[in-house]
């Protein structure tokens, strides 16, 4: 053995004696380690290691016929060396080719897998394999290439594939088809455009697709809704030498059925049955599937007919997903007979043949009906799992039970189950709902824990709620604690926070964000760049909102209705009609195709303007050019017409309405008896709330007034609580007061008073008889 005191050496001496010291350190560990001593023995040279050392050793020519010896080296120089050594890919990369070149791949893939793991953020292996000027092997940038992508890191592999495309290296197929299906299942916008890319120039290099190469592109093209293109690529096959098989067939077919393109799904059927293709169960399953989603429950069961037919038995999974269908259109004792039918054939209801129906109960039985069916589920010896508890308590949440959905929780927990992102989820999402944000907290704080990732849309929800609660500070400082520990903030995220700045009036700091939110790298979609232009629009900002919109077409981004509708909203609501009109004209010029909302937004800005009879002449051109009216479109005109006292032109449209089966609602009513009780007509007014109110179950719930304007809550919560104590006039004298003194009631108000109105006249009812 070699006296280490020589090793060491002295302090003096030239640089020549160091090189020959390393020299001598060098053949000393290489003679070891031919030998094939324990690397223990290497002990005492520790000290004395440097990378230049690692390198010279892992290149000994001798060695590489030696890869095991080679390979134990490097694992114990990583276990024991200075983490400046152990980090630095260039050992590994010395190591790589002599490894490869006897076949040792998995031992090659284990150490970059190893490698790559903790060598995030800084990603120096890859820089390395990507800047290298030397020379590096087609196997090491394959196998590489490979790693990456089974590290969840499709992009960097990506980049490995485009250094062997500039070097004509040919990738090996399966390093292709991995590659492939990282990318077509990355949530990355550009995947498929890269995928496509990948397929074009590894054909270009040598390689020769296979049947799995085109399945793989063509899930991609169908999870991207994009049938066509998958039709398209199956009909090339066969220039590669390729012929579908029954998993191609079956991914478009899913598609298909998702967007219930029956046509194109009888066709594609008749196409695998003339290339010698016969549909398999997997098949016949997702017709059944099809069909339910599209609530064609009886062509459903005649693919189940069709299977039997043909001696495929249909089996568990074809059974619950018929049940599921029944469920979802409320066919609750249908479903239970399946389920009985089922065992005819002798199948066994599994538990999701038992979590659809108690699903299905809660929906359309209640609580009672689903709790029969978990006690039934244990009788037959069906062990409920974590599904059916998350059902229990996604449906307490929905009906604002909240205590009880959190006393099951306890249940799942000693029933032995582990509430999972699902549950945390639901409860965090029924806590903000129900207004207990305290409690949302501590449900978060309590999933993060237990390990579990809290997910953005929970996130997002989360953020919302504090928003609307105008709660910004907090919710930015859990956006930014959020980020800290890992989540991905997306451009929901940002704009939730941002609309929640705007609306508090505080354009500076949404600004902020917005410049915040590029720079961490978000890419701004249509729906973020519509964001923050309504954002502006909603401070008064108009022109600057103008200025986004003219931002996002030199970034190549297409502007769609809504951004226009938009930036016209804006302008109508700063009083500028005018310059409204003049930015509709623009866009329609640009191919733009106003909507109802456009035609809405605009009528109701030269109403607000008092331009009454302008607003007519628009009213009565899209009549003529038989644009779509809705009951929003009439409202703005009866409330105008109301506003200026012309009450009978007001009834004349709202007969005109009704002929075209547009249904008068609270807001066309509210309008109409405001301008009789202004006229002093009130016994007409109040015939027709009481025509109102004894119809209201009928009239549609959704917003369409045709002003919001602001509301006074000190008369609409006196006039809530006057109906609420059945005081109905006294509420109506203080609703003319406030009528009288050009005051906004909230929408609630209005449903009060009538709902109190309805009352009264019931008790009146009662009273003559």
């Amino acid at each position: 053995m070699m006296n280490t005191n020589t090793v060491a050496g002295g302090s003096g001496g030239g640089g020549g004696d160091g090189r020959g010291k390393e020299r001598q350190l060098i053949r000393t560990i290489t003679t070891i380690l031919t030998k094939n001593e324990n690397p223990q023995n290497l002990q005492q040279f520790i000290p004395h290691l440097t990378l230049p050392i690692i390198i010279s050793i892992l290149s000994y020519k001798p060695l590489h016929s030696q890869p095991e010896t080679l390979l134990s080296f490097f694992k114990w120089f990583q276990s024991n060396a200075h983490s400046s050594l152990i980090h630095s890919p260039k050992p590994l990369l010395t190591l790589l080719p002599p490894l490869l070149s006897r076949r040792k791949f998995s031992d090659a893939k284990s150490l970059l897998l190893n490698f790559i793991s903790s060598d995030h953020p800084h990603h120096s292996l890859h820089a390395h394999l990507l800047r290298s000027d030397h020379t590096i092997p087609k196997p090491l940038l394959d196998t590489s290439l490979a790693a990456y992508v089974i590290s969840k890191q499709p992009h960097l592999g990506h980049q490995i594939f485009n250094k062997m495309k500039r070097l004509r290296f040919r990738p090996n197929l399966l390093t292709c088809n991995t590659l492939l299906n990282a990318l077509v299942r990355s949530n990355s916008s550009h995947s498929l455009v890269f995928s496509r890319e990948v397929f074009q120039d590894a054909v270009k290099l040598g390689v020769q697709p296979n049947v799995n190469t085109f399945n793989i592109l063509i899930h991609g093209y169908c999870s991207d809704n994009n049938t066509e293109e998958a039709l398209r690529l199956i009909n090339q096959m066969g220039e590669y030498g390729c012929c579908p098989d029954n998993v191609t067939y079956n991914t478009v077919l899913t598609a298909l059925c998702k967007r219930s393109q029956l046509t194109q799904v009888r066709d594609l059927l008749l196409q695998m049955k003339n290339s010698g293709l016969f549909p398999n169960r997997n098949t016949y399953n997702i017709l059944v599937h099809g069909y339910c989603k599209l609530k064609w429950l009886k062509e459903a069961a005649e693919v189940i007919e069709l299977m039997t037919g043909k001696g495929m038995l249909p089996d568990v999974w074809t059974y619950n997903t018929m049940v599921r269908g029944l469920c979802d259109e409320g066919k609750i004792d249908e479903a239970v007979r399946l389920r009985d039918k089922m065992e005819s054939f002798k199948l066994v209801p599994d538990v999701v043949t038992y979590n659809t129906l108690i699903d299905g109960c809660f929906e359309h039985r209640g609580s009672d009906a689903a709790f029969k069916l978990v006690e039934e589920m244990k009788a037959r010896g069906v062990k409920e799992n974590g599904v059916t508890h998350n059902i229990m308590i996604k449906w307490f949440c929905t009906e604002g039970k909240i205590d009880e959905a959190s006393n099951v929780m306890v249940k799942m927990v000693e029933s032995g189950f582990s509430p999972d992102c699902f549950t945390y989820n639901t409860m965090i999402n029924g806590y903000c709902k129900a207004g207990k944000m305290a409690e949302a907290y501590k449900m978060m704080d309590e999933m993060g824990r237990k390990g579990l990732k809290l997910d953005t849309f929970t996130l997002n929800t989360l953020l919302h709620t504090m928003c609307l609660e105008k709660q910004l500070d907090d919710a930015y400082t859990l956006t930014m604690k959020a980020r800290k520990r890992g989540y991905i903030l997306d451009e929901v995220t940002y704009g939730t926070l941002i609309m929640g700045y705007f609306k508090d009036e505080q354009a500076d700091r949404a600004l902020k964000l917005w410049e915040e939110m590029k720079e961490t790298g978000i890419v701004a979609t249509i729906i973020t760049y519509n964001t923050i232009i309504r954002g502006l629009c909603l401070s008064g900002k108009t022109d600057q909102a103008v200025d986004k919109l003219n931002e996002l077409l030199e970034k190549g981004l297409v502007p769609d209705e809504s951004t226009s509708n938009i930036i016209i909203h804006g302008y109508c609501w700063e009083g500028a009609v005018e310059k409204a009109f003049q930015f509709h004209n623009k866009m329609v010029e640009h191919s733009l195709k106003p909507d109802i909302f456009t035609c809405n937004i605009l009528l109701r800005g030269l109403c607000r303007e008092g331009m009454l009879e302008k607003g007519l002449t628009l009213f009565n051109t899209w009549i003529s050019k038989g644009k779509p009216m809705d009951t929003v479109t009439y409202n703005i005109i009866i409330s105008s017409f109301c506003k200026e006292r012309r009450l009978e032109d007001a009834f004349d449209l709202m007969t005109e309405m009704e002929g075209k089966n547009l249904e008068p609602d609270r807001y066309t009513y509210n309008a109409i008896v405001t301008g009789l009780t202004k006229a002093g007509r009130t016994e007409e007014a109040e015939k027709l709330a009481l025509k109102f109110a004894e119809k209201g179950q009928q009239v549609k719930t959704q917003d369409t007034s045709p002003e919001l304007g602001t509301s006074d809550m000190m008369y609409s919560e006196q006039i809530s609580s006057l109906c609420t104590q059945g005081k109905y006039k006294d509420a109506m004298k203080l609703f003319q007061q406030a009528e009288q003194k050009g005051v906004s009631l909230n929408k609630y108000t209005y449903i009060k008073l009538m709902d109190g109105l309805l009352k009264r006249r019931k008790s009146i009812s009662k009273a003559v008889r």
